[in-house]
C-alpha cells in the first residue's frame, strides 16, 4: 500500500497557553512507497508520533490529505483504515492470554466479516508463527519477557492482514540485546509479508540499520528523506549532519578564502564557492593519521575497542559538545609530535555549512 502526504498539518492549543497554537506537524508532503519499511526518525517532540498517529487516524489532520493508494482516508476513522499498530507500550490485555490477546482485533469483526472461531485460532496462530511465539499461546503478558511482549504487540497488529502496519517506539522498553534481535525481527517480518511498515524511532541506529528509507524530522518539519545511507553521506544540513552518526560528527568553525577551506591556520581541503565563514562538519571516519598531515590537533588518549581504535583530541575551532572523536582502524600506525597528532581528512567525508541558515554547501 503506497502511502501519500499531501501538505499535511496538524496544530493543537497548547497545554500551558491557551493563546498559543503548537504546530506538530508542519506542511509534510511526501510519498512512501508499497512494500517499503520507512522510519520516522527524530528528536523528543519532534512531531513523529503525531505524524504516524495522523496516518492511522487517531489525530484529525489541521489541513492536507493522506491517502493510501488512491484512496482518501483523511475522514476515515482508524477502523476503516486497515492498518496494524503497534503502540510503544504494548498495550496488551493482562487477564488474556497470548492467543487471546492476538485473537482479540478478530473477535470484534461484525456482518460479513465475522470469522469462526475455528478461523480465528488458525489465523492467530499463523500471526503467532510469522514472530516465533506460537510456544507461547497459552502464557498471559506477566509471564513473558519485554521481547516477547512486544512480538505478541506485532502479532496482534500482522493477524488481520493490515495494508499498513504502523510501530510506535517500540523498542524503547527493551535492553540492548534485546533491541538489537526485536528490530532484526521486525525486519525479517516486514520482509516476509510486504506490507508497508512506517516505523517511529528517536534512535538513528535503529532506523538505519533496517529502514528501506528514513525521514528525518525537527520541530514539526521534514528536513530529509531518503535512503539511510545516502542521507548519511550527503546531510541537507547542519540539523542532519549533527543527528545522523554515533558517534556525532565533528563541528568546527571555518572559513572559505580563494577556493581554500580552512580551519583556524589549516587548509584541509577546497571549495569552489565564494569566500564567508562556514561550519565544517568532520565524520569521525575522515580522519587519516598522517605524520605531516594538513590538520593538526592537540592529542588527549587513544581508546581501543576491538576492531576500532578511538583518538581523542582537541582543536580550539571545534564547536561540538564533545571531545573530537577520530575513528581509525586498530591496526594503523599513529603520529605524535610533542603533543599534537596530526591528520589529513577524507574528502567525502567532510561537509560544509552556510553559517547563515545551516544548509549545506556542495
Amino acid at each position: 500500500m503506497k502511502i501519500v502526504l499531501e501538505h499535511l498539518t496538524k496544530k493543537f492549543i497548547s497545554k500551558h497557553n491557551k493563546n498559543e497554537i503548537v504546530t506538530a506537524v508542519n506542511d509534510f508532503d511526501f510519498e512512501i512507497p508499497d512494500g517499503k519499511l520507512v522510519g520516522l526518525l527524530g528528536p523528543s517532540g519532534c512531531g513523529k508520533s503525531t505524524t504516524l498517529n495522523l496516518i492511522c487516524g487517531l489525530e484529525e489532520p489541521t489541513s492536507g490529505k493522506i491517502f493510501f493508494g488512491d484512496l482518501d482516508v483523511s475522514k476515515l476513522p482508524p477502523e476503516n483504515r486497515g492498518v496494524g499498530m503497534v503502540f510503544q507500550n504494548y498495550a496488551l490485555y493482562p487477564h488474556l492470554t497470548v492467543r487471546q490477546n492476538i485473537m482479540f482485533p478478530l473477535e470484534n469483526l461484525k456482518g460479513a466479516d465475522k470469522l469462526s472461531k475455528e478461523v480465528m485460532e488458525e489465523k492467530a496462530l499463523e500471526a503467532a508463527k510469522l514472530v516465533q511465539i506460537e510456544m507461547l499461546m497459552d502464557r498471559r503478558p506477566s509471564e513473558l519477557s519485554g521481547g516477547q511482549q512486544q512480538r505478541v504487540a506485532i502479532a496482534r497488529a500482522l493477524v488481520k492482514t493490515p495494508g499498513v502496519l504502523l510501530l510506535d517506539e517500540p523498542l524503547s522498553n527493551l535492553d540492548a540485546r534485546l533491541r538489537l534481535q526485536t528490530r532484526e525481527q521486525i525486519r525479517r517480518i516486514q520482509k516476509e509479508t510486504g506490507i508497508t511498515t512506517i516505523f517511529v524511532t528517536h534512535d538513528q541506529e535503529e532506523a538505519m540499520s533496517i529502514s528501506d528509507m528514513i525521514v528525518v524530522m525537527s520541530a514539526g518539519v521534514l528536513q530529509q528523506m531518503g535512503k539511510p545511507q545516502e542521507v548519511y553521506n550527503d546531510p541537507i544540513n547542519l540539523f542532519v549532519a549533527k543527528f545522523l552518526g554515533t558517534p556525532a560528527i565533528n563541528v568546527f568553525d571555518g572559513y572559505i578564502r580563494d577556493h581554500g577551506l580552512y580551519i583556524g591556520d589549516d587548509r584541509i581541503g577546497e571549495r569552489n564557492v565564494e569566500d564567508q565563514e562556514v561550519y565544517i562538519g568532520v565524520r569521525p571516519e575522515a580522519f587519516d593519521p598522517k605524520e605531516n598531515g594538513s590538520f593538526k590537533c592537540k592529542y588527549d588518549r587513544t581508546e581501543t575497542t576491538g576492531r576500532d581504535t578511538s583518538i581523542v583530541c582537541h582543536n580550539d575551532k571545534c564547536i561540538s559538545d564533545e571531545d573530537i572523536r577520530a575513528i581509525i582502524s586498530a591496526d594503523e600506525p599513529v603520529y605524535i609530535n610533542d603533543g599534537v597528532i596530526t591528520f589529513d581528512l577524507k574528502p567525502n567525508k567532510v561537509h560544509v555549512f552556510s553559517k547563515k541558515d545551516e544548509s549545506v554547501i556542495r
